[in-house]
C-alpha cells in the first residue's frame, strides 16, 4: 500500500496600498502611466536622498492587522533587505523583518461546510519593486531577447501578510485568500484587482508522510496573480511532489514559476534564506511607535467585515447560506443590494435576481458587475413590477435581458415591448374557453382528479397570449370553469 502523505501551505498574499503617494517620496501612486514616468531622486535611489514614511499607508497596514486580530506592537522597525536585481533600483528595499507592525491574528474560513482557523504570523509594510518588462513572443524570462525595466511601481507602499503553514489543501488555500481578498477590498485599503498587480500571492508548499511533525522541504511558488491560478498551482506542486518522494527523488528547496498555458511549476532559482539578505536596521528612518488611542480609534472604526456580513445578511434578510456568501463577499455586490432594499426592494427577490439571471448575463458576456449597465433601481423595479403581477417571471426576465443591453429604465422596457401581464380576468376568460374546448385530454384528466392537468391547460393559456396572461389568474379560471 503506497505511503500516505500530507500538504502544509502557507501564504504570503502582497498588497499594494491605495495611497495617493508612494511609500517614502511624493510620486504618484498610479497604475498605467508611461514607464517611468511617476519617478523621482528618492524612489530612484540616488545618493543623497532621504526617504519620509506615509502616514496613510501606516493606517492601512494597522488596519489589516486589527481586521485579521493581530496584535499591533508598540515599537516597530524598518529593515534594509539587500539583494541585487534590475526591478531594485537601490539595490536594496525597505522593508520591515523582525520587528513587523502587526503579529499573531487569525482568519477563519469555511471548506466543505467545515471551519477552519488559519494562522496570521506576521502584516508588515514595505515598498515594491519595479516591473521588468520582457521582451519576446513568451513575455517570459525564457526566450526573452531582452528585458526593460519601468520603475514607476518602484517605491509604492507594499503589505506583506503571511500566513502560518496552517492549510491542508489547495482547497483551503483558495478560500483563505478568497476571504483575505474581501477583507482588504472591505477596508477600501486597495483595489485588490490582481490582473493589475494590486494583489500577488506567494505559495510556500511542502508534503510530509502522514502524521509526521517535522516539515518537507519547502517550495514556493511565486507571483501567482488569479484565485485560480493558486488553486491550480498548488494542486499540481502537491501531486509533483508526492510523486518525486514516491519515486526516491529529493526535493529541493527553491522557487517555481506557474506556467498557465502548460498547466504546470517550472524551476526558477534556489531559494534564499534571511541571512542572505543581510537586514540591518535602516539608518534614515526612525521606529514607528504608533499612540495607542490612536490604534483604538481604527479598531472603532473598522467597517463591517465580510463574515459580519454574511452573518447579517442570513439573519435580517434571510438569503441563503450560498446567496449571503456571493453577495457579502464582494463589496460591490453588497453595495449593490443594499442600494435596491433602500429602493424599497424586498431583499430576498432582489438577491435572487442578482444571483441568478444578472449572474448568469455577466458570465456570459465577461463583464463584472460594476461594468454593466445594470444599476440597482433596475432590480427594484424589475422586483416590484413582479410582485404586483405586472410583469410574469418570462416577461421580467426579457426586461432584464435588455436593461443589461441598453439600460434603459424598467418600466420603460416593459412598455415599449409590451411585456405587461394580463390579470383582468374578463380579458382572460375567452381565452380559457377557447383552451378548454381545443384540449379535451388535459380537460378530462383534471376532471378526473389529476391536478397536474391543471399546468397543462395554463400553459397553452400562456402561449395562445405570448406570455402576458398572469398565470395565477388563468389558473384560478380554469380551475372554476373546470370545477362548476
Amino acid at each position: 500500500m503506497p505511503e500516505e502523505f500530507e500538504t502544509v501551505i502557507g501564504l504570503e498574499c502582497h498588497v499594494e496600498l491605495a495611497t495617493a503617494s508612494k511609500m517614502f517620496c511624493g510620486c504618484p501612486n498610479q497604475f498605467g502611466g508611461p514607464p517611468n514616468s511617476n519617478v523621482c531622486p528618492i524612489c530612484l535611489g540616488h545618493p543623497g536622498t532621504l526617504p519620509v514614511p506615509n502616514e496613510k499607508a501606516i493606517e492601512y497596514t494597522a488596519k489589516i492587522g486589527l481586521a485579521l486580530d493581530c496584535r499591533i506592537v508598540a515599537h516597530s522597525l524598518f529593515h534594509r533587505k539587500n539583494y541585487f536585481y534590475p526591478d531594485m533600483p537601490k539595490n536594496f528595499q525597505i522593508s520591515q523583518y523582525d520587528v513587523p507592525l502587526c503579529v499573531g491574528g487569525h482568519l477563519d474560513v469555511h471548506v466543505d461546510g467545515e471551519a477552519r482557523r488559519i494562522g496570521i504570523t506576521r502584516v508588515h509594510l514595505e515598498e515594491d519593486t519595479g516591473r521588468t518588462v520582457h521582451a519576446g513572443a513568451t513575455g517570459r524570462i525564457s526566450g526573452a531577447d531582452y528585458a526593460l525595466e519601468d520603475y514607476n511601481r518602484a517605491g509604492v507602499p507594499l503589505v506583506e501578510v503571511v500566513s502560518e503553514p496552517d492549510m491542508r489543501t489547495p482547497e483551503e488555500a483558495r478560500a483563505y485568500f478568497t476571504e483575505l481578498r474581501a477583507i482588504l477590498e472591505a477596508l477600501g485599503v486597495s483595489d485588490v484587482r490582481m490582473e493589475e498587480g494590486s494583489l500577488r500571492c506567494d505559495a510556500n508548499i511542502s508534503v510530509r508522510p502522514l502524521g509526521r511533525a517535522e516539515l518537507g522541504t519547502k517550495i514556493e511558488i511565486k507571483n501567482l496573480n488569479s484565485i485560480r491560478s493558486i488553486y491550480r498551482a498548488l494542486a499540481f506542486e502537491q501531486e509533483r511532489q508526492i510523486a518525486a518522494l514516491r519515486a526516491g527523488q529529493p526535493l529541493a528547496q527553491e522557487t517555481r514559476h506557474w506556467d498557465e498555458n502548460r498547466n504546470v511549476t517550472t524551476p526558477g532559482r534556489s531559494k534564499e534564506y534571511a541571512s542572505d539578505y543581510r537586514y540591518f536596521p535602516e539608518p534614515d528612518l526612525t521606529p514607528i511607535e504608533p499612540d495607542p488611542e490612536w490604534i483604538e480609534g481604527l479598531r472603532t472604526a473598522l467597517p463591517e467585515l465580510p463574515s459580519a456580513r454574511r452573518r447579517r445578511y442570513q439573519d435580517e434578510y434571510r438569503l441563503e447560506a450560498h446567496q449571503a456568501a456571493l453577495i457579502g463577499g464582494s463589496r460591490s455586490w453588497a453595495e449593490f443590494l443594499e442600494k435596491a432594499v433602500a429602493m424599497g426592494a424586498e431583499p430576498r427577490a432582489a438577491a435572487n435576481w442578482m444571483t441568478g439571471d444578472l449572474a448568469a448575463l455577466l458570465r456570459e458576456h465577461n463583464q463584472s458587475l460594476e461594468g454593466s449597465k445594470v444599476r440597482p433601481q433596475h432590480i427594484a423595479d424589475l422586483v416590484r413590477l413582479f410582485a404586483r403581477g405586472t410583469i410574469s417571471s418570462a416577461g421580467a426576465k426579457t426586461a432584464l435581458a435588455e436593461a443589461f443591453r441598453t439600460g434603459a429604465p424598467i418600466e420603460e422596457i416593459v412598455a415599449s415591448k409590451g411585456l405587461q401581464q394580463v390579470s383582468d380576468a374578463g380579458a382572460l376568460e375567452a381565452v380559457v374557453e377557447e383552451v378548454i374546448a381545443e384540449n379535451p385530454g388535459p380537460v378530462e384528466q383534471f376532471r378526473g382528479g389529476k391536478e397536474g392537468a391543471l399546468n397543462a391547460l395554463v400553459g397553452h393559456v400562456m402561449k395562445k397570449t405570448k406570455g402576458s396572461a398572469n398565470p395565477k389568474v388563468a389558473a384560478e379560471l380554469l380551475r372554476g370553469r373546470l370545477s362548476g
